[in-house]
């Protein structure tokens, strides 16, 4: 199978949910505690040396996944830093990520926050994973000369616990806890962030960079200035062109089942109130096993051959009718998801990257996040990253392009 069926580093699929019997809709969520205060968040716990590179071999390293290799000037660093956070009700936990350093003379470096997207497995996150897919766009920034920070999120890398997807909270706090980590690290490489963050991120990792590049400019953690934001590929109208392209075939069903299943199972163990028993929504053989397979220790493919090709074999009728109208508890979820570009106005540059035709994060979700901006009286430019398919994937392509883009831009940015 390829990448894009074992990995799923894909674009996001709106699921559907069932309240529980009798409970009264929830027409909001409560505020996420994830974005709040720790007196230990971002306290470096651990890290690892992973690995060194000349500039040559991560030329070489790159162009085997097919990235580009142009800009690359140094060799570089990785380590893995775990560090502590907090999960999404506020309680203290632990969460990992990737660091990597240029082979520079620099003593003060740019930061990247590089958000990836959709992961499954707890061994496939950046800082853990042992091909060049996860690792890539951290190391493509640093071999350009910037300090480069991708977190593995909640539950991923070395993080315990299952992964709560697509819970853009979490994802921020987790984010803004690796730069601090980071922060505190360098100098023990002899190098020092200069508290400058350029922020992109891919997929389900765009709205995580939208997030935390909010959660920046709000004045998150002072020591850190946002100067620039890129997200690619993002799910940003979850309930909307996401959604619609999930009912009327505009993705194929095959990643519509996945997706569909990962939200059910994730948001109810984030929001409570989705449904009672996974029966409610899911058809047998498929709710007996479905928890099982979302606990971040399944490999994908393991995943992907465990669960149906068409959303009639997943769902019920209670579950294809919660995804049709959606409502209570996952409606004030999908609300709380498109914040990351409707609740906030952005005061730094800021592009949005797209590919046309994108299988999996429909193109239009770009469209509409610009549009919510505009409202806000800010123009935002939609940039086409081209043609580039990777694996029979444009949107798996969007992220190499994109790549490539945006560390020309951020290289360009002073």
């Amino acid at each position: 199978m390829t990448r894009t069926a074992t990995r799923l580093t894909a674009g996001l699929v709106a699921a559907a949910a069932v309240l529980a019997a009798g409970a009264a809709p929830a027409n909001a969520l409560p505020r996420p505690a994830a974005v709040g205060h720790h007196a230990e968040r971002g306290r470096l716990v651990s890290a690892t040396h992973l690995k060194t590179m000349t500039a040559a071999e991560v030329r070489t390293w790159l162009a085997s996944e097919k990235f580009d290799a142009a800009s690359v000037r140094y060799g570089v660093d990785t380590y893995r830093l775990v560090c502590r956070t907090i999960d999404t009700r506020g309680r203290a936990t632990t969460a990992s990520g990737l660091l990597v350093l240029p082979r520079s003379g620099e003593r003060r470096l740019r930061t990247v926050s590089y958000t990836h997207g959709t992961e499954i497995y707890k061994g496939d996150a950046p800082s853990t994973s042992d091909d060049v897919w996860g690792p890539g766009p951290a190391v493509t920034y640093a071999a350009a000369g910037f300090a480069a920070v991708a977190p593995d999120y909640l539950g991923l890398g070395e993080g315990p616990g299952a992964h709560p997807w697509k819970h853009v909270p979490s994802e921020t706090s987790a984010a803004l806890d690796m730069l601090r980590a980071a922060r505190q690290y360098a100098p023990r490489r002899g190098r020092a962030l200069d508290g400058d963050v350029l922020v992109t991120g891919f997929s389900q990792g765009a709205s995580s960079a939208l997030g935390l590049a909010r959660a920046l400019q709000g004045g998150a953690d002072p020591r850190f200035r946002l100067r620039a934001v890129a997200p690619v590929s993002g799910a940003y109208d979850f309930g909307g062109a996401e959604r619609r392209a999930v009912l009327d075939g505009g993705m194929p069903e095959e990643y519509a089942v996945v997706y569909v299943s990962y939200m059910f199972v994730s948001w109810n163990r984030v929001h409570g109130g989705m449904y009672r028993t996974p029966s409610d929504v899911f058809r047998e053989p498929y709710a007996s096993r479905v928890e099982k397979l979302f606990d971040s220790t399944t490999p994908g493919s393991v995943v992907v051959e465990s669960l149906p090709r068409s959303l009639g074999e997943l769902l019920t009728e209670d579950g294809m009718d919660a995804l049709r109208h959606p409502s209570g508890t996952f409606a004030a979820a999908l609300r709380e998801d498109a914040e990351v570009c409707t609740a906030w106005t952005p005061r730094v540059p800021i592009r949005l990257y797209k590919i046309s035709e994108d299988e999996q994060a429909v193109t239009a979700n770009a469209d509409r996040c610009a549009a919510w901006f505009a409202e806000r009286g800010v123009r935002v430019p939609i940039i086409d990253v081209g043609d580039t398919v990777h694996e029979g994937s444009r949107h798996l392509g969007s992220n190499i392009a994109g790549t490539a883009r945006i560390v020309r831009w951020f290289s360009a940015l002073r």
